[in-house]
């Protein structure tokens, strides 16, 4: 499935790092900002989220929350956002039904892995409606930060 600017979002639930599931619906009313990564402890995806963590006043100044999503666990996921002290919420898609839903899921990665979050950054309006979707093929890349904020800029 592909997302579509100007669609619906795909509803979802996931276990955030404190056990509790997390709605797509809880953040109706404003901006979210999903970012879907490969794996934890990685070298990109650390620096991915921790560009995040470093300029979440950006995203806060434009009424976006920012939610991370991986196929690890909720207990992996927890380590690492301990560790990089991440200020927003890792969701596990352990079962890979999320990434599946948003067309952010790796056939086969590295060494064979199969079913790995694609690197990937939806960014979903106040009423539920995409504005912003990319999905990358090479995990080595990093999404368009500067596009994601021009983009909420035009939702004040």
């Amino acid at each position: 499935m592909s997302i579509e600017i100007g669609k619906p979002a795909p509803h979802f639930s996931l276990y955030d790092t404190e056990k509790k599931k997390v709605n797509l619906v809880d953040f109706q009313g404003k901006n979210v900002l999903l970012l879907f990564f490969p794996q934890a402890f990685t070298g990109v995806c650390t620096q991915e989220l921790c560009s995040i963590r470093d300029n979440m006043h950006q995203y806060s100044d434009l009424n976006a929350e920012v939610l991370g999503i991986s196929v690890d666990s909720i207990f992996t996921l927890a380590k690492y956002k301990q560790d990089q002290q991440y200020n927003f919420p890792l969701l596990s898609d352990f079962n890979k039904d999320v990434s599946k839903q948003y067309g952010a899921l790796y056939d086969t990665f590295v060494f064979d892995m199969k079913g790995v979050s694609k690197r990937s950054a939806f960014l979903i309006d106040k009423t539920g409606t995409v504005q912003y979707a990319e999905v990358l093929e090479n995990a080595g890349e990093i999404p368009s930060f500067q596009a994601i904020q021009d983009t909420l800029r035009t939702l004040q």
